[in-house]
């Protein structure tokens, strides 16, 4: 991540720090997916590139999960609310032919629905305090086929960012292979959040997201599903590990 990018992120945001929490942009790498926007008709599709080149890393703050190995779960949801949502990932190595890795350590986190994050808070960056409790963050191993899967719920949003997920993947030695995030389709954000949520809209388009604006294509879910019955989040990772 380049300084510079950082800081320029960290003090554009801190003149709303007051009323949502603070995120903020790294450099990109290469794209590797491409996802389809989607609808709530409950069917959704996503491709591939036939390309194999890094997934973009992003940043792990301002709000990065402060110890991840004892959040070995994946049902992440603990008492937070919400519509449901099942994270299926699968971490992919372009080192090995973009063939599954198995093995690897996968962390998640991401907001409740409210826009807060466990772990943090009573400050500027976050006024609402959660600092003892743990939600909407784990921890699992990519099995044989390079998949974990997370229960949670949708997440909010927050001023000055689009919906997304964090996501920070390590070797099976504890090393880290790539920090990035996942993008959401805005049309079902619409959905979940003017239906469900009563918040009204993200404020923050994924085309002006800091994070997302020059790397969408690469970071977008596919996500199937509708209110009633939750939705299903499917995405695609590629990392570069030694084979």
């Amino acid at each position: 991540m380049e300084r510079k990018h950082f800081l320029k992120n960290s003090l554009a945001f801190l003149g709303i720090a007051a009323i949502a929490p603070l995120a903020n942009s790294c450099t990109k790498d290469d794209a590797i997916t491409t996802g389809t926007t989607t609808t709530d008709s409950g069917t959704t599709s996503g491709s591939a590139s036939t390309s194999c080149t890094t997934t973009p890393g992003e940043t792990a703050g301002p709000f990065p999960t402060k110890t991840p190995s004892s959040l070995v779960t994946s049902n992440i949801t603990s008492d937070r609310t919400g519509v449901p949502l099942s994270i299926k990932i699968t971490v992919n190595n372009n080192k090995n032919n973009c063939a599954a890795l198995a093995g690897a350590i996968v962390d998640i986190w991401h907001c409740d629905k409210d826009g807060y994050y466990s772990e943090y808070g009573g400050t500027g960056m976050q006024s609402a305090n959660f600092t003892s409790v743990h939600f909407l963050r784990g921890r699992q191993t990519t099995n044989a086929n390079g998949q974990v899967t997370f229960t949670s719920i949708f997440p909010g949003w927050y001023v000055g960012r689009a919906p997304h997920i964090h996501v920070h993947i390590y070797d099976a030695s504890g090393t880290t292979l790539l920090v990035t995030q996942i993008a959401f389709p805005t049309d079902i954000c619409d959905t979940v959040y003017t239906t469900v949520y009563g918040r009204g809209k993200q404020d923050t388009s994924n085309a002006a997201d800091n994070v997302f604006s020059d790397s969408l294509a690469s970071e977008l879910a596919t996500v199937s599903g509708s209110v009633a019955d939750g939705y299903t989040l499917s995405h695609i990772i590629t990392v570069s590990a030694a084979s």
